[in-house]
């Protein structure tokens, strides 16, 4: 500490995690507490821990004590910053967080005084006077008698008029309630610089233009980190003291936080290991009925044995417990994910990918030295997902579970949009630029840009533009709701992190996203939707009906010659993931001839390898105009399953480690920044770190760039080894369905849209020149559903269904089917028995459902429209 500077921790800090309120990132707040050479700092946000887990990372690499708060404003009562001293305290903090919220609707919170009549223990408790001083008095003996010596007032001078004789009024304040002083920031901004942004902010929450918001905006730029020099100039010395004196009283961190799993899924009298290894041992038995090979026996002991290592048995139950209730109720589901490639997940039924397929060791999904989560994400039909999260809440209670956040970001449209408005220009203005100025990669690229949508981008009001813009980009708007990443615990879950309301009825989120929890090592279990599992399970369903015998996934012969020969002519219309037309023309020039070259297939065709430049060299390679070339022993142990080319997000990161030198941990965070870079940045460090210790080991500068551009693509889209394994398990099996039943394939698709590349009618024609006989809709025979019908040569046919009668409403398929039980004499005995409207039978007559009664659609259209609705006296004669 210099010398004549006196001892400074703010307690009293938003970040932008206070929606529109905060002008400064969490990190950038530590990274200028610590220059400034503060004791600690508090990241106090209102009503809310959302931003508390990106200020524990930065704080933690930078060594800054960090304490977690929050600001809370009670509807008849104080505005007060409530800080945490140990973990119980930061339970008792959340768990009130949680009831604002969830009493109120999405992002607003309500809280009453009753809400802090128990003190919250272990807490800290600084009083915000407002502007008048003596509505303060009833507050802070408020303060007083709920948390004791554990409250204080808080003393924010920011240069504002009359501030000693405020300072003078609270100090009388202090001696008539006995509350000690301390000074704190009322913090919204790291730096004074951000001042401009923060009366943008402020003009986009209130919905106004900036020279319109008037007193709402902050009067100058003092409420950022200043100085230890400026505040020991503007605060008397022992109010200074007691901010160290409350920070040494706050020794809660985050990475305390312990996930507990839920009790219920261990049977009485067994432990998790125990209950773990019987499960697995009842699913070889179902996998292996034969007897469980010996190097499957052998990868299911080294796994188990890891899993009670970590003590990870908990989330593997967990995951087992909701497919075994999806497999109960007949929904297809299929795991995927670092560790669902598992032989313990395939016992378990988790996913239907045999381990003898590929050769995946379990050290990649699961380490002991990255101590990091396992990873399982379970793929559920998008028809029927909600019965799914709707039994996750029924056995736990929303008290113990909920769905993980998304953030939602500025990106240049909306940050372009809403800077716009705040700054005054008209809707027109604004929608013209928005339009036209989506993307741009620098700021000389957005004047061209600009230029072109007929604005100046010289003029003082676009400069300002284009620096705001910047400045807002990557800023947090509101949290949202994870596609399915559930987080459930033993406990209340509102004691681990806040949970509120999400915009979806039925359903509460947690106020962490992905990062968070993977930052802090907490476990989430991914219950996500797919359309093709619908499609698949329709289609193994028509085919068991009309066949007579039950077929499953895991009655599917593996490596069936015609289905690889089907797809090396880049015939997969339909098929999952290589549907479209970049696969279409991959498939002739990869020719995949196993399951591992579908593997490979569903990955290549991604923005990673084609922006590192790796899928030519692989082609060539495969083709044999490349000899396969490896730099070292311990490169070819990573490269040699894709003939030397890293094509893989596992492959990069193992790159790091054998080539680089990096560790275990290291290569975690490369992943992380890897994910992250396009929207933060944060790739510079580890492309110097990569390259010099790639030369370092001998290898040529030319290698480690095209490492490093391999990983520059995958920080668009990454592709995991482990997610491709699961998906290419379905494109077999989709490609099975499609080359060996292709009548149930189209039906299937038909019955599960709207879903992939291709709508029904492309479909239908893919299916035609395929040899399958489509039959259309007959308003007589056809039900809501496409359905098999028995061709003329016993092949099936497919019948199209009511639902393709573009129009024609669900609720009038229903009385058609019911109507049926007699057959209808005339379109007018149709329409009055079913009760449709002149809209569901112009549908009708569009699609030519109405042949059989009408014959030509043009007939039918005039039989539509001579239908009379009858009096209510003769509707029924």
């Amino acid at each position: 500490m210099s010398a004549g500077l006196s001892a400074y921790a703010e307690l009293h800090c938003l970040s932008n995690f206070s929606f529109l309120k905060g002008a400064s990132h969490p990190a950038e707040l530590v990274e200028r507490a610590h220059r400034l050479g503060y004791t600690a700092l508090a990241i106090t946000d209102e009503c809310s821990l959302a931003g508390v887990v990106r200020a524990h990372v930065a704080a933690k690499e930078i060594g800054l004590p960090l304490i977690i708060g929050a600001e809370l404003a009670l509807r008849d009562g104080p505005r007060f910053v409530c800080l945490a001293t140990d973990r119980a305290s930061y339970g008792h903090l959340s768990a009130l967080i949680t009831r604002g919220r969830r009493r109120a609707k999405k992002g607003t919170y309500e809280l009453a005084v009753t809400d802090i009549d128990d003190g919250l223990p272990g807490c800290l408790a600084l009083l915000v006077p407002g502007q008048d001083i003596t509505q303060s008095l009833d507050q802070a003996r408020l303060l007083r008698d709920r948390f004791g010596s554990r409250a204080w007032i808080a003393v924010e001078l920011l240069a504002r008029s009359g501030e000693r004789d405020r300072l003078a009024r609270l100090q009388e304040l202090s001696e008539e309630t006995r509350l000690p002083l301390v000074a704190a920031g009322d913090v919204t901004m790291h730096a004074r610089g951000r001042r401009a942004l923060h009366d943008v902010v402020t003009a986009i929450r209130i919905g106004k233009p900036v020279d319109q918001c008037g007193l709402e905006l902050q009067s100058n730029g003092e409420r950022h980190l200043r100085t230890r020099d400026r505040l020991a100039k503007l605060y008397p010395p022992e109010l200074l003291a007691a901010t160290i004196d409350i920070a040494s009283r706050c020794n809660f961190s985050l990475a305390s936080l312990r996930y507990e799993y839920p009790e219920e899924l261990v049977p009485d009298g067994s432990t998790p290991t125990i209950h773990l290894r019987a499960l697995t041992e009842a699913g070889l038995r179902i996998r292996f009925p034969s007897g469980v090979p010996d190097n499957v026996r052998k990868l299911i002991e080294h796994e188990l044995a890891l899993i009670a290592e970590l003590r990870y048995e908990a989330f593997f139950l967990t995951v087992h417990d909701i497919v075994a209730f999806a497999r109960s109720r007949d929904i297809l589901c299929q795991g995927r994910g670092s560790a669902a490639n598992s032989a313990v997940c395939y016992a378990l039924q988790i996913t239907e990918v045999d381990p003898a397929r590929m050769s995946m060791l379990f050290e990649r999904f699961i380490s002991r030295e990255r101590n990091e989560p396992p990873d399982i994400d379970v793929d559920f039909e998008h028809q029927r997902r909600e019965e799914v999260i709707q039994y996750i809440y029924g056995k736990y209670g929303r008290e113990r579970a909920a769905i993980a956040a998304t953030l939602i970001c500025y990106r240049s449209k909306s940050a372009i949009r809403d800077v716009g408005k705040a700054l005054g220009l008209s809707l027109d203005q604004v929608d013209r630029l928005s339009s036209q100025v989506t993307w741009w990669s620098d700021r000389k690229e957005l004047a061209t840009r600009m230029r072109e949508a007929g604005f100046d981008p010289e003029s003082k009001m676009m400069q300002r533009l284009i620096i705001l813009v910047d400045e807002l980009l990557g800023f947090p708007r509101h949290l949202s709701q994870h596609v399915g990443g559930f987080v459930i615990s033993r406990g209340p879950l509102s004691e681990l992190v806040p949970v509120e309301n999400a915009s979806m009825p039925d359903r509460s989120v947690i106020e962490w996203d992905k990062d968070d929890l993977d930052a802090l090592g907490l476990l989430k279990v991914d219950v996500l939707a797919l359309g093709m599992l619908s499609a698949i399970r329709r289609g193994l369903a028509m085919i068991s009906a009309f066949r007579g015998k039950r077929i499953t996934m895991a009655d599917i012969p593996a490596e069936d010659p015609a289905v690889y020969a089907m797809l090396q002519k880049g015939d997969s219309t339909g098929v999952f993931q290589v549907e479209s037309r970049a696969q279409m023309t991959m498939l002739p020039r990869l020719k995949p001839a196993r399951f591992y070259d579908l593997v490979i297939e569903v990955a290549i065709v991604r923005p990673g390898p084609i922006q590192g430049g790796m899928v030519h060299p692989y082609l060539r390679r495969r083709q044999g105009l490349e000899p396969v070339t490896y730099p070292s022993k311990e490169i070819e142990g990573v490269l040699s399953r894709t003939l030397g080319v890293p094509i893989f997000q596992e492959q990069v990161m193992q790159l790091a480690i054998v080539a680089a030198g990096f560790s275990p941990g290291e290569a975690d965070e490369l992943r992380r920044a890897m994910a992250a870079w396009k929207r933060r940045g944060g790739l510079e460090p580890f492309e110097a770190r990569l390259i010099k210790g790639m030369r370092e080991r001998g290898y040529a500068q030319e290698f480690a760039e095209a490492v490093f551009r391999q990983i520059q693509g995958f920080g668009e889209y990454g592709f995991p080894e482990s997610h491709s394994a699961s998906f290419a398990l379905l494109v077999y099996v989709s490609a099975w369905i499609k080359c060996h039943e292709p009548a149930a394939f189209l039906a299937a698709l038909l019955n599960s849209q709207p879903m992939g590349f291709y709508g029904p009618s492309q479909l239908v024609q893919d299916a035609r020149r395929h040899g399958v006989e489509v039959r259309p809709v007959d308003v007589l025979i056809s039900p809501s559903d496409c359905m098999l019908e028995p061709g003329p040569d016993g092949a099936p046919a497919v019948r199209l269904g009511l639902r393709l009668a573009k129009g024609l409403s669900a609720a009038g398929q229903a009385r058609i089917e019911t109507a049926r039980q007699r057959p209808f004499a005339s379109v007018e005995d149709l329409a009055r028995r079913a009760g449709l409207d002149r809209r569901d039978m112009n549908a009708l007559a569009a699609a030519g459902a109405l042949a059989p009664l009408s014959g030509h659609r043009r007939n039918a259209r005039w039989d539509v429209a001579g239908i009379e609705a009858p009096s209510a006296l003769l509707r029924d004669a």
